[in-house]
């Protein structure tokens, strides 16, 4: 696979824009639109951040509006994974979160130590933090997000840059970070678990003042782990202080650091069919296999900070303003297979055991201002009520890196022995940069009682730099429009047209060849249920998504990505979310996907249900049990064998009592061996084995 100072100008032009909102404007909504405004306002913070203990179901979500709109009345598909199914279901890192949301293939390359690898509707989506993205060009300009630090996670499906500027044909998953509370709570525990993990972890938040100006919130992650690969670690060290300056009921100030130290490896070995999937005389290549050199490494710096601003002018008009600096460092040495030469034998020997090796050296440091700021204003005009965002966003990205690759001795991957190895000095690190600063103008229209009309535009300028060579410029205008029919008898059917284009940072590695930005748009249908009286929901959407120069692995050299053409996916996804019963939770959705040739093989029908159920033992109440099913089906990426179907369990229990919660989580119940893809070009990819985790947590 593939996969490879701050300025202040975004700032000053944030400030003027900011400055120069036209405070008469406010005054001018009628006495019928302030009502209004009462009745529709949104809370101070821009994401409502919910407890652990608000079940599965999240009743409004930001993502997909920059406003805080009801799920039940966004005319496209969203799903958010909230803070008490990410605890409920065990999850360790962001793409074990996403393994029961719909439309997402959480484990699209398997078990990497690197990244987290996710598809959505085919394409793979953008990562972005409390609204600003994470990172550009891959996983060597950024850090994995511990699930710890986040209050929930919103996953928007389709094209979403008319918002974002930065997404592609797959959407945006959203992670929202925990937020400091006037209300006191505290927090530590520690978790024990397979393969030697030992994690201890602490989210401390509460008022530094009597009135509730000033609070504050202090976590903290502290892991050592080993991997089911051997001589492959997963060790982290994270301290995320925020502060949050709220003088008045209309004003709100959240300073946000964030530093993480992550030592590990790559999990991923890149081993060809044979003796995977494949048969091989000397038999099966076994899960913890490690072929790489003793003391290889991925280990990534990562520090940030930024704030977020609102401020409420009146009932009817609120500005908001985000920023965030990031510094990210990885140093990577990794010598791995080589099957792609000659898939079908792509061994040196007859006995079929000892694989080509190549090595892939790099050394990156990554610079990236993230800023965005929007008002927002309610307002009438006759009989349609408007929510009308007009907004500004910029980004700014530097990248260093020098890479290189080089031949490695061969390995037996049935027996290996670690020869020495020597790599050749770095060469020069190539330098990169990315500008981008879009407006947008979106309003979410209400006619009457039922039906909603959702539109925007959004215009895009581009600059990507390369040194040496002249600035490349791009622009691009990208639009959206949404109808919906809500709330007929709990019914709300929709339809939805939406764009994406994405500036894409960085060059070939082979022939230096800046990239072309990716273009794409999505029409889709679809209906979303909720039932009166239930804290339940129910969604069917269908879609179909053109894109063009998206990236896709050369199939020649897998270690660099070239453009595609003209591509087509479309599908189907049905999820139902929430409570059964006051006692039970479910979280269940079915996805079929048919896509392009030219695009990398997924499978067409998947498929999960998780379910808890709480109850009493003994006289005793605070007892919980889940118990989870995920089915993929087989597929084929010729010449390659093809993927089998799988379904795996995940199981959990729980005890709470007073200020103690004592959990156990099993993923991969039956350490079922199974592959999430074996790929044309010649490599298959390893899924997690059984992962047994114990933790106790105790709260003051």
């Amino acid at each position: 696979m593939s996969r490879r100072r701050p300025s202040l100008a975004p700032l000053t032009l944030a400030i003027a824009f900011s400055l120069s909102l036209p405070a008469a404007a406010a005054d001018e909504a009628d006495a019928a639109a302030a009502e209004a405004a009462r009745d529709k306002a949104t809370t101070l913070d821009h994401v409502v951040v919910q407890s652990a203990g608000d079940g599965y179901k999240a009743a409004t979500a930001a993502t997909a509006t920059k406003t805080e709109t009801p799920i039940g009345e966004t005319p496209q598909s969203i799903t958010v994974i909230t803070r008490e199914r990410m605890t409920d279901q065990g999850a360790t890192n962001v793409q074990d979160a996403l393994n029961y949301a719909a439309g997402v293939r959480s484990e699209a390359y398997g078990l990497d130590s690197r990244g987290d690898w996710t598809l959505i509707r085919g394409s793979s989506p953008d990562e972005y933090l409390d609204g600003l993205r994470s990172s550009f060009n891959y996983y060597t300009s950024s850090a994995r997000t511990d699930p710890y630090m986040l209050e929930r996670i919103e996953v928007l499906r389709g094209p979403a840059s008319m918002l974002f500027g930065q997404g592609s044909t797959a959407g945006v998953v959203n992670l929202v970070s925990k937020r400091p509370q006037a209300q006191a709570r505290r927090e530590v525990g520690v978790q024990l678990g397979s393969f030697e993990r030992r994690q201890a972890n602490a989210d401390f938040t509460g008022a530094l003042t009597d009135d509730g100006t000033w609070m504050y919130r202090l976590i903290g992650v502290y892991r050592d782990s080993e991997t089911q690969v051997d001589q492959v670690d997963d060790n982290r060290r994270l301290f995320a202080p925020s502060l949050t300056w709220k003088p008045s009921e209309n004003t709100s100030l959240t300073l946000q650091l964030r530093w993480q130290q992550d030592r590990t490896g790559s999990t991923s070995q890149f081993f060809g069919w044979s003796g995977l999937q494949a048969p091989n005389p000397n038999g099966r290549v076994p899960a913890s296999r490690y072929i790489g050199n003793p003391g290889d490494h991925y280990d990534t710096d990562r520090t940030t900070a930024g704030w977020l601003f609102e401020h409420r002018f009146n009932e009817n008009w609120v500005v908001r303003q985000s920023f965030r600096a990031a510094r990210n460092k990885v140093d990577y040495v990794s010598a791995y297979g080589n099957p792609y030469a000659n898939p079908t034998d792509p061994f040196i020997d007859p006995q079929q055991r000892l694989l080509p090796r190549e090595g892939w050296f790099a050394k990156t440091n990554v610079r990236m201002q993230n800023i965005d700021q929007h008002v927002e204003g309610l307002f009438k005009t006759g009989a349609i009520e408007h929510q009308m965002v007009a907004g500004l966003d910029a980004v700014r990205f530097k990248q260093d890196e020098a890479q290189m690759f080089d031949t490695v001795p061969p390995i037996d991957i049935f027996n290996p022995v670690y020869v020495p190895y020597t790599r050749p000095p770095m060469p020069t690190p190539v330098k990169t940069s990315q500008r981008q600063v879009g407006a947008y103008l979106q309003d979410q229209m209400k006619l009457g009682e039922h039906w909603i009309v959702v539109a925007g535009l959004r215009h895009d300028r581009v600059t990507n730099g390369l040194e040496g060579a002249a600035d490349e410029k791009s622009s691009a205008t990208t639009k959206r429009l949404g109808v919906m029919f809500h709330d007929w008898a709990g019914w709300s059917p929709y339809v939805s047209y939406s764009e994406s284009f994405t500036p894409l940072a960085g060059t070939n590695a082979l022939t230096g060849a800046r990239y072309r930005p990716k273009k794409g748009e999505q029409v889709e249908a679809g209906v979303k249920f909720e039932p009166a009286g239930r804290d339940l929901s129910f969604t069917a959407a269908t879609y179909e998504l053109r894109e063009e120069n998206r990236l896709v692995a050369d199939p020649s050299n897998p270690n660099v990505n070239i453009q595609a053409g003209k591509t087509k996916v479309s599908g189907l996804e049905l999820e139902v979310t929430g409570k059964v019963t006051s006692s039970f939770d479910i979280t269940a959705h079915y996805n079929y996907l048919d896509n392009d040739k030219q695009l990398e093989a997924t499978p067409r029908h998947q498929a999960a249900v998780w379910g808890k159920q709480r109850f009493s033992l003994g006289g005793r109440d605070g007892f919980a049990a889940g118990l989870g099913l995920r089915y993929m089906s087989a597929f084929d990426s010729p010449p390659a064998p093809t993927t089998p179907a799988v379904t795996l369990a995940d199981a959990m229990v729980s005890y709470e009592t007073g200020a103690w919660r004592w959990a156990l989580n099993v993923n991969n119940l039956t350490d079922k061996r199974y592959f999430s893809i074996c790929m044309g070009r010649g490599d298959c990819w390893f899924g997690a084995r059984r992962n047994v985790g114990l933790s106790a947590t105790f709260t003051f």
